[in-house]
C-alpha cells in the first residue's frame, strides 16, 4: 500500500515537473487530467421528484426507499423535504337530492426528493425504476427545480409576522444605543 501511494505521488510530481499544467479561464492553474473527469453527457441541474399520497406511512416509506435507490444508482440526492399537508373536505349527496350522505376529511401529504447533476442517459432509467416501484395511492411528478419550490417549503411564522407589523406601526426599531 505504501508503494502504491509513493507511486501516485511520484506520478503527480512528474506531471508538475514536466509542466503538464494548463491555464483555464479565470487564471486558475489546474492539471490537464481534471478535464477528463468531467461528464461528456449533458447534465440536468436540479430535478425535483414530487410524491403525493393520502397515506402518510406509505409515502414516508416510499420516500426512504427512493432515496436509497437513487444513492445505489450513484445519483446525487441533494435534499429531501416534506411539505405541509393539504386538508380537503369531501361531501357526498344522496342520489337525486341535496341531502348530505357522508362527509370525509382527507389530507394529502407531499414529499420532495431533489436530485442534481443527473445525466440524460440516467434519467430514463430512473423514471422507469420509479414507475416500476410506485406503490398504490402515490402519485409522482418529475420537474425542474424552481424558485417557487423553495418558497412553499417554509411555513411562515404567524406570531413573528404579527410582532413585526406591530413594531412597524409603533415607528420601527429604535436606532439609538444605550
Amino acid at each position: 500500500m505504501l508503494s502504491l501511494r509513493k507511486f501516485r505521488l511520484e506520478k503527480l510530481f512528474s506531471c508538475i515537473k514536466h509542466n503538464n499544467v494548463r491555464c483555464q479561464s479565470g487564471g486558475i492553474y489546474e492539471p490537464s487530467y481534471l478535464e477528463g473527469m468531467k461528464s461528456k453527457m449533458p447534465l440536468f441541474d436540479a430535478l425535483n421528484i414530487q410524491l403525493k399520497g393520502y397515506n402518510f406511512d406509505v409515502l414516508e416509506y416510499y420516500q426512504k426507499f427512493l432515496h436509497n435507490m437513487l444513492k445505489n444508482m450513484d445519483i446525487n440526492v441533494e435534499e429531501c423535504w416534506a411539505l405541509p399537508a393539504q386538508k380537503m373536505k369531501i361531501t357526498t349527496f344522496k342520489p337525486k337530492s341535496e341531502i348530505i350522505h357522508n362527509q370525509y376529511d382527507l389530507k394529502i401529504y407531499e414529499r420532495i426528493v431533489q436530485m442534481t447533476d443527473i445525466s440524460t442517459t440516467q434519467l430514463p432509467l430512473v423514471i422507469r425504476a420509479i414507475e416500476a416501484s410506485l406503490p398504490a395511492g402515490v402519485t409522482v411528478q418529475i420537474r425542474p427545480h424552481e424558485e417557487s419550490d423553495e418558497e412553499v417549503r417554509y411555513v411562515p411564522d404567524v406570531e413573528l409576522n404579527t410582532l413585526k407589523s406591530e413594531l412597524e406601526e409603533m415607528g420601527g426599531p429604535s436606532k439609538t444605543k444605550k
